[in-house]
């Protein structure tokens, strides 16, 4: 099948060549036809299977035929999750449309609001925007949604992992009841499917990607490693292994933080990307990444949405994800686009729940590789798809993790056998009598 068999027009099918594609991914093959048709619809879709573009080029080819924006208003609306996904599917419209006579905008926060309100003021066709900064917006009466025609919600699962609920129902209350709604997520959870029940209207639904499926392009396989040995593991693989970009996980920011600037002491230029970083920041290191410069970014999970490079080889979990459906996210910023690629993730004794998780998620064990020199003192146990590995039990009184009085610090050392005069007597209730039965 070819894009011509998809229904486009003329002007995107000629850009649509110019960027060298000659066949739709199945996302696009099933997604374009359902949104030309101004259907509503629910996406099962991960990242890198070119969704971006099954829904960026209908929307543009819908919005060609009908009247301009007017002041403040906006026809299209595509909500993103994060920072840098929203410039990403604002480069898509743009590119795309470039033959198409629209306007375009990308809004989102950590950079100032009054230059973003100025563009605003003459109305955008399309608009794409992160939550807070769309309410930010709309609160400031820089824009309304009286001729909003479509509304795209992309990687909606993130947007509820990352707590933006509240804040996509405040939206859908100020928009239109008539308009075509597409949804896109990586899954279709109770918590999905309950958003889209008041979202859109007999939709059509469509599943690409089965949700634990990874790539057959992606070669994945882990480093049993002792932690304290991880971060030094890392920088000599870079190094054999003579890597020019690899894309790393963090689980935390300040984990990000201190492994890019050991990276950096060993002489590989690495930079971190996260919440905590000035939008400015961000983009320099994402910039930095692509064109080569920066040779390893290191990212939180939410940081990473996002970064869409299609020759990137290769992803590197520092830490496993806590929740299984994660690592499929992360390693497929790697392989796409037909290119082959790899994923590698460092693993400690203490990380064997996690790992059993994602095994038994993607219904395969994960090869393991020793590496000459970093073989761990404390082995990664012996998982197995018959039977996942439970969570360590909770140790010391009351269920602490840390072990010992959960009390102990607040009122006294509670191993002391002396009684805490301080303390405030806690008092009991009367019992009631028992009461014979027969």
């Amino acid at each position: 099948m070819s894009f011509t068999s998809l229904g486009l027009s003329e002007p995107l099918l000629k850009i649509i060549q110019q960027q060298g594609y000659s066949e739709p991914s199945p996302v696009q093959k099933e997604s374009i036809p359902i949104a030309l048709a101004g259907r509503d619809l629910l996406a099962a879709a991960q990242t890198g299977t070119g969704k971006t573009a099954g829904f960026t080029l209908p929307v543009l080819q819908r919005l060609a035929k009908g009247q301009k924006a007017g002041a403040n208003s906006v026809r299209a609306l595509i909500i993103t999750p994060t920072r840098e996904l929203a410039a990403q599917v604002n480069a898509s419209v743009e590119t795309y449309g470039q033959n198409l006579d629209l306007t375009s905008a990308v809004v989102f926060g950590g950079v100032k609001i009054n230059p973003q309100m100025m563009k605003l003021r003459r109305g955008v066709d399309i608009l794409v925007a992160t939550p807070g900064r769309l309410l930010d917006l709309y609160n400031k009466n820089a824009l309304h949604f009286k001729k909003l025609e479509i509304l795209v919600l992309d990687e909606a699962d993130r947007m509820l992992d990352m707590g933006f609920i509240h804040d996509i129902k405040k939206v859908l209350a100020v928009l239109p009841k008539q308009r075509q709604n597409l949804l896109f997520s990586a899954t279709f959870s109770p918590q999905i499917r309950k958003l889209a029940k008041g979202l859109v209207n007999n939709p059509v639904e469509i599943s690409v990607t089965p949700r634990n499926t990874t790539a057959t392009t992606v070669t994945q396989w882990i480093h049993p490693v002792d932690k304290k040995r991880k971060a030094a593991l890392l920088a000599e693989l870079i190094k054999s292994k003579k890597w020019h970009q690899v894309l790393v996980f963090s689980r935390t920011k300040r984990g990000a933080n201190k492994l890019s600037a050991f990276l950096n002491d060993k002489g590989i230029n690495a930079a971190p990307i996260h919440g905590n970083k000035s939008q400015a920041a961000r983009t320099k290191a994402l910039a930095g990444f692509k064109n080569g410069k920066v040779q390893v970014l290191v990212a939180t999970d939410i940081a990473a949405r996002g970064i869409d490079i299609d020759q990137l080889p290769q992803v590197v979990n520092f830490d496993l994800p806590d929740v299984a459906e994660d690592y499929v996210h992360r390693i497929g910023r790697t392989g796409r686009a037909g290119s082959t690629g790899t994923a590698i993730s460092l693993v400690c004794a203490d990380q064997v729940k996690q790992l059993s998780d994602i095994e038994h998620f993607i219904k395969r064990l994960l090869d393991r590789q020793l590496v000459d020199g970093f073989e761990p003192e404390h082995d990664v146990p012996v998982t197995s798809l018959d039977k996942r590995i439970a969570a360590p039990k909770q140790t010391g009184n009351g269920g602490n993790r840390r072990g010992g009085n959960r009390n102990q610090g607040r009122r006294g050392n509670s191993n002391n056998s002396q009684p805490n005069t301080n303390a405030k007597k806690r008092r009991r209730r009367p019992r009631k009598p028992k009461v014979a039965t027969t």
